[in-house]
This record gives structure tokens, C-alpha cells and sequence, in this order.
């Protein structure tokens, strides 16, 4: 008996809608790492991009636990001399909540095409409503 390797040709991609509300930025963006690597089916291959479409609704609901509203920053250089540019993750989050959690999920995805790939299928929305009813997207509640 051989081990069961999956192909992209024969793969399903199912939709599924995250809410953040109320829950730690963290652990919303782990659920849809999860589901975007494919790591919630049974035939999960490694080297495979199995992954499913995530819809996450209400990021500006997301709440950030102990102080890292005040204590924690994102920060970019330029390349340049002097170009280091670091936002607080409080003004993140109030102007930019959909931002801020794409870069949550984008860290937990793998480094290289794979993750790459599977970044283009997040889909992030501030509010409670989203664009993607015709796919009828599932609640993933687990």
C-alpha cells in the first residue's frame, strides 16, 4: 500500500468566513493559516498547495491582549539610510485594522510559493459584511 500524495488538478477548495470579534488578533490569524495551508484535511500534503479560501469579517473588532496595543510596533525599512518606519499597532488598528491582520497571517504562512500563493486566497473586511456570498462561503466555528 503507497501513501496517498494529493495533486492540485484534483483538489476542492471550499470558502469559509472567520469572525474576529471579540477574539485575539492572534488566534484568528492561526485558524486561518490553518485553513489556507490545508492543514484541516485529511489529505494534507506538504509540498501541495491544498488549501481552502478564508473570508475574515469584523477585523476592526479584533482585540490585542495585554499591552501590546501601546507596547508593540510594525516596522519597515526602505533600504535607505535612516529609512526604518515603525507604525504602533494602536494606530494600526484604528485606521488600518485589515492591514494588521494580513501581516498576522502572512507571518504564520510558510516562507516561499506555497505561502505566497495561499496569501492571495485571504480575503479581509473590516465590517460584518463581505463581498463573497456567491461562492456561499461556510462559518468555520470550530
Amino acid at each position: 500500500m503507497s501513501t496517498f500524495m494529493a495533486k492540485a488538478e484534483t483538489l476542492e477548495r471550499k470558502w469559509y468566513v472567520l469572525d474576529a470579534a471579540g477574539k485575539p488578533l492572534g488566534r484568528t490569524a492561526a485558524v486561518a493559516a490553518m485553513l489556507l495551508r490545508g492543514k484541516h484535511k485529511p489529505e494534507f500534503t506538504p509540498h501541495v498547495d491544498c488549501g481552502d479560501f478564508v473570508i475574515i469579517v469584523n477585523a476592526d473588532k479584533a482585540v490585542l491582549t495585554g499591552k501590546k496595543l501601546e507596547q508593540k510596533y510594525y516596522r519597515h525599512h526602505s533600504g535607505w539610510v535612516g529609512g526604518l518606519k515603525e507604525v504602533q499597532y494602536k494606530t494600526m488598528m484604528s485606521e488600518k485594522p485589515e492591514t494588521a491582520m494580513h501581516l498576522a497571517v502572512k507571518g504564520m504562512l510558510p516562507k516561499n510559493s506555497i505561502g505566497r500563493h495561499s496569501a492571495t486566497r485571504l480575503k479581509i473586511y473590516r465590517g460584518p459584511d463581505h463581498k463573497n456570498a456567491a461562492q456561499k462561503p461556510e462559518v468555520w466555528d470550530k
